[in-house]
C-alpha cells in the first residue's frame, strides 16, 4: 500500500518537512467545552463596545462597494482621469483591506489562535501598505490602473 506522500508525488526531504508541521499542527489556546466560561447562573459580561467594530464598520464597507461602481464604469464611458483612477484604486484598496480582515477575524480569533492573530493582522496591514505603494508607482509611471488594464485588453 502506497503512503499519502508517495501518492501525491513528495520525495524524502519533502516529507522531513511536512511530516513534522502535520504532527505537530499549530498550538492554540486551550478552549472549555462548548466555549462555555463559568456557570448557568453568572451574568453574561459583554464585551466592550468598539467604534471599529459593528454596525459602523459594516456600513463603512457597504459606502465603499457602492462607490466603486461608478468609479469602475467612468473609464468605459468617458475615459480617464488620474482623480477618478486614484480613488478607484484607494477604494479598491481599502475593499481588499476590509475583506481580508474580516476573513481574518472570522477564521483566526484571538480567543482560540492567540498571538498568530495578530501575527496576521500585522502581515495583512503591511501587505496592505506594499500594496499601497505599489498603486502610488502604478499612478506614476504608467498613469493608472485603468491605463494598465486597457493596455492588458488591447494585448
Amino acid at each position: 500500500m502506497l503512503s499519502v506522500y508517495s501518492r501525491i508525488g513528495l520525495n524524502q526531504s519533502a516529507r522531513l518537512l511536512i511530516k513534522p508541521a502535520l504532527i505537530r499542527g499549530i498550538k492554540t489556546i486551550p478552549q472549555p467545552p462548548g466555549y462555555i466560561v463559568g456557570t448557568v447562573n453568572d451574568a453574561y459580561v459583554p464585551p466592550p463596545p468598539s467604534k471599529s467594530e459593528g454596525s459602523l464598520h459594516w456600513t463603512a464597507e457597504r459606502i465603499v462597494a457602492v462607490g466603486m461602481v461608478p468609479l469602475v464604469l467612468a473609464p468605459l464611458t468617458t475615459g480617464t482621469t488620474t482623480l477618478l483612477d486614484s480613488a478607484m484604486s484607494s477604494l479598491l484598496l481599502f475593499h481588499c483591506f476590509a475583506g481580508f480582515q474580516s476573513c481574518i477575524i472570522d477564521y483566526i480569533p484571538k480567543r482560540v489562535y492567540g498571538a498568530y492573530h495578530t501575527y496576521c493582522m500585522w502581515l495583512l496591514m503591511g501587505g496592505t501598505a506594499f500594496a499601497g505603494y505599489g498603486i502610488y508607482e502604478i499612478e506614476k509611471k504608467e498613469g493608472g490602473i485603468s491605463n494598465v488594464v486597457s493596455k492588458l485588453w488591447k494585448a
